[in-house]
């Protein structure tokens, strides 16, 4: 594979290879259609991709496995995949099906050095002898604290929402005299 990058579909279709490969030696369009949840004409398509740039051997009827840069490929989105599910469940204390779902949108589009960066502050916060389970039971509870003005009426924070207005004051404009 000449330098080219994956798109996150064929990241997760190596992902899934690999998955299966490991539990069955060799997998065919058929589990991986159930695995992804596509049709298995997706499945032809997205393999003949992942064969032309060396990544898999693929025959049409035939078993599919992965080739040496194929599963290194795989075995890194895997590698991130399961870093950052592990660091939102056990960091963040996030519930393990959510934190899944956001890991497997993540683990594509996280640039490697936030990616690093997160792995270094799970293991500061695993190791530091002030954080541990004492720090992780405080954030749960001020998480849950949080949780609960949504009982009040209050819908929890979206994604999709606008920033909080900062709580620092606005600079005073020169050129109005006033606040921006």
């Amino acid at each position: 594979m000449n330098g080219e990058t994956l798109s996150e579909s064929l990241e997760d279709y190596l992902e899934t290879i690999l998955r299966i490969v490991s539990d069955k030696r060799a997998a065919r369009t058929t589990d991986i259609a159930r695995q992804l949840e596509v049709r298995a004409s997706s499945v032809t398509g997205a393999l003949r991709n992942l064969a032309d740039r060396g990544l898999i051997n693929y025959a049409p009827y035939d078993l599919i496995t992965l080739t040496a840069a194929g599963e290194r490929i795989a075995r890194d989105v895997m590698r991130r995949h399961e870093a950052l599910r592990d660091f939102f469940v056990q960091v963040l204390t996030v519930e393990p099906a959510c934190a899944e779902v956001a890991a497997c949108r993540m683990e594509h589009a996280l640039p490697r050095d936030i990616f690093r960066r997160l792995l270094q502050f799970g293991q500061f916060v695993q190791e530091c002898p002030e954080s541990g389970g004492t720090w992780r039971d405080r954030f749960q509870r001020y998480c849950s604290r949080q949780g609960s003005d949504a009982a009040a009426g209050e819908r929890p924070a979206s994604p999709d929402d606008p920033p909080p207005p900062s709580p620092v004051p606005a600079l005073r404009s020169e050129s109005t005299g006033g606040f921006e």
